[in-house]
């Protein structure tokens, strides 16, 4: 099963003072074992368009929601036997501690 992971800035991180995991390790194990298909980290938010049509009109913003605290910095694509798998490989992930993983399944649309 496919899930999309989005990682996150959060505005409360863990204080715990051990050492985070490695990105690197982390990406090497999760793409040596087929779990993470495809990932990338975001230009920052100052980089970011966000686009609406409201009443058949085009409105074009930078950035994000003007009150958006947390951010979304990065993706990685999964596949995982099911939810616990891909739980599993969120919470090893550095930003689990230093910010916050969103875990989204591929919907079916067949």
């Amino acid at each position: 099963m496919k899930y999309m992971m989005f990682v996150c800035t959060d505005t409360e991180p863990d204080t715990d003072k051990t050492p985070e995991p490695d990105i690197e390790a982390w990406v090497t194990e999760n793409d040596a074992n087929g779990r993470r298909l495809d990932g990338h980290e975001l230009a920052p938010v100052s980089a970011a368009t966000t686009v609406r049509v409201r009443g058949g009109e085009l409105l074009v913003s930078d950035g994000p929601f003007a009150e958006t605290k947390e951010v979304v910095v990065g993706f990685d694509l999964l596949e995982c036997a099911d939810l616990d798998e891909a739980i599993e490989v969120a919470r090893t992930h550095p930003m689990a501690r230093a910010g916050r993983i969103e875990l989204r399944p591929f919907a079916d649309l067949g």
